[in-house]
């Protein structure tokens, strides 16, 4: 494996977390973000190399493929981190909050995961990591949007998996529960404390702990998993 790692999503939080991982794991890392960002890569001779890309935007993903067959940099690993939240109850949620949700966080993957997939089928080699949510395997209220897109890399997991998987390439999902990052920061305490009384293991997660079974998912250990979704939610949900 060329061990060239392409995360979306990687400005922040989970994303950026992965990131730096794989930078210090020796990996050449390429992420995007919808807005312009920078790294500050710990392992200096390693690639870092941030991108502004809308996942949404079938055109802007194709000249950014080209950029990078130019620059013989096609990744091995794709990393699909990127997702939004617009939450609100049913009866009020817009046509705007749906579609756009929709977009990002399913959509998104799928136009990643094909934009790549002719590279990694001719190479006979490959991962595809999947950054879900235990809210697409529970559902949450007021969540409608993001648990249906997340619930739907399930099936977008273990379909792509079946058909990749003579080609060496493994197709996996990881369900992320609650984890300290920004979309958790402006929780009150009372909201906290309710939640953490549902989690066995009694505390958020952090995103190392994210990180670090991508960093496996994508290794050679896990050349025999596939299809998988992974929790990893301190026990909030178990199936």
């Amino acid at each position: 494996m060329n061990n060239i790692v392409f995360i979306t999503g990687a400005s922040r939080g989970i994303g950026l977390a992965i990131a730096n991982l794989f930078n210090k794991n020796g990996y050449d890392v390429i992420g995007s973000a919808r807005n312009h960002f920078e790294f500050n890569p710990v392992k200096k001779d390693s690639l870092m190399l941030p991108v502004q890309l809308d996942i949404t935007d079938r055109e802007s993903i194709s000249k950014f493929i080209k950029d990078l067959k130019e620059k013989d940099l096609i990744p091995n690993i794709i990393i699909n981190n990127a997702g939004i939240t617009s939450d609100q109850l049913f009866m009020r949620m817009s046509d705007d909050s749906w579609d756009s949700v929709i977009n990002t966080n399913l959509t998104g993957v799928f136009n990643i995961s094909k934009a790549f997939m002719k590279n990694l089928i001719k190479a006979r080699s490959g991962r595809i990591i999947n950054i879900s949510s235990v809210s697409g395997l529970m559902g949450n209220p007021g969540q409608v949007n993001y648990s249906s897109a997340k619930a739907a890399l399930g099936g977008f997991t273990k379909s792509l998996a079946k058909e990749v998987g003579s080609r060496n390439i493994t197709v996996n999902s990881i369900a992320p529960g609650f984890i300290d990052t920004d979309m958790t920061s402006d929780f009150t305490d009372d909201a906290i404390d309710t939640i953490i009384k549902d989690i066995p293991l009694q505390k958020f997660g952090h995103v190392d702990d994210i990180a670090s079974l991508a960093l496996f998912l994508a290794s050679d250990k896990a050349s025999y998993i596939t299809g998988q979704t992974i929790s990893v939610d301190g026990g909030l949900f178990m199936y």
